[in-house]
């Protein structure tokens, strides 16, 4: 498999970089008419991007051919959706897409237990290895208290969040079959865990209440016009490790930063307002 994807990097070195101005025409082709040859191009010119991000997730066991595939879904979703109208390089707006399926992929795939999709979660699960890497070198294991503790204060998190994930990347996954001893009889781990989840009850009325402020949301982004309700998603409904500065949303808008914070700003108040009946 090593040699398939070696003789795939080498087959993409043929297609060279784009100009600016190619670029644009071949996206306003695709965009206008959907014109396959110029998404095909477009594609190709950036497929040796999607192969530099993926090795940059090398480290977590899954096989690269696999990354590079998940990157290409998301360089097709990226063309698909690009605006060229907004005059910025297609590369600029890519890269978000292509990040963030090779890390959704890795988080479905790392481990049988779900690593969790929460920012805090994705964060800790592409961070922390490196930090932990430039604190003890690659064979450090055991990060003392005032490691951790410095570690939580640079990502945001908290302590407990930093222990319980470097338990998961250090020791795998177990099995809950196993044996808590040599005693046949001492039982497996299943049979101490506690049932936490909540009963079903409480489950139909978080789901109906979950419903209620999505379709608030919604109908609260319908009030705004096109830039706000962008620049609104771009700002607080995507994860964290794709969320656009204000300086690349004023280079996307054609605006000032301060004038993208403006907008921001009054998209927010707009919202909250719009939401409040279903919030309470």
């Amino acid at each position: 498999m090593a040699e398939l994807i070696q003789d795939y990097i080498q087959s993409i070195q043929k297609y060279s970089a784009l100009s600016f101005e190619a670029e644009q025409e071949l996206a306003i082709r695709w965009r206008d008419h959907k014109d396959e040859k110029a998404f095909r191009i477009l594609m190709q010119s950036y497929l040796r991007l999607v192969v530099k991000v993926a090795l940059g997730y090398r480290g977590y066991g899954l096989p690269l051919e696999e990354l590079v595939q998940e990157g290409n879904i998301g360089l097709m979703q990226a063309i698909t959706r690009f605006e060229p109208q907004r005059g910025f390089r297609l590369s600029t707006y890519a890269m978000w897409w292509i990040k963030a399926h090779v890390q959704e992929y890795i988080l479905n795939n790392w481990s049988m237990v779900k690593i969790g999709t929460s920012s805090t979660q994705k964060k800790l699960f592409f961070n922390l290895r490196r930090l932990k890497a430039e604190m003890l070198g690659e064979e450090g294991i055991h990060l003392s208290p005032e490691a951790v503790a410095r570690i939580a204060k640079e990502l945001n998190v908290s302590v407990n969040d930093v222990v319980g994930m470097d338990q998961r990347l250090r020791h795998g996954d177990e099995s809950l079959n196993n044996p808590l001893g040599s005693d046949e009889d001492a039982g497996e781990w299943q049979d101490f865990l506690v049932e936490t989840r909540p009963n079903q009850e409480e489950m139909f009325s978080r789901k109906q209440i979950a419903g209620q402020r999505k379709g608030a949301l919604m109908a609260a982004l319908a009030k705004l016009d096109e830039r706000e309700r962008a620049i609104f998603v771009a700002r607080h409904l995507t994860e964290s490790e794709v969320t656009p500065t204000l300086e690349e949303l004023s280079g996307q808008f054609g605006v000032s930063r301060e004038r993208v914070r403006q907008l921001e700003e009054r998209a927010f108040k707009k919202v909250q307002a719009s939401m409040q009946p279903a919030i309470h």
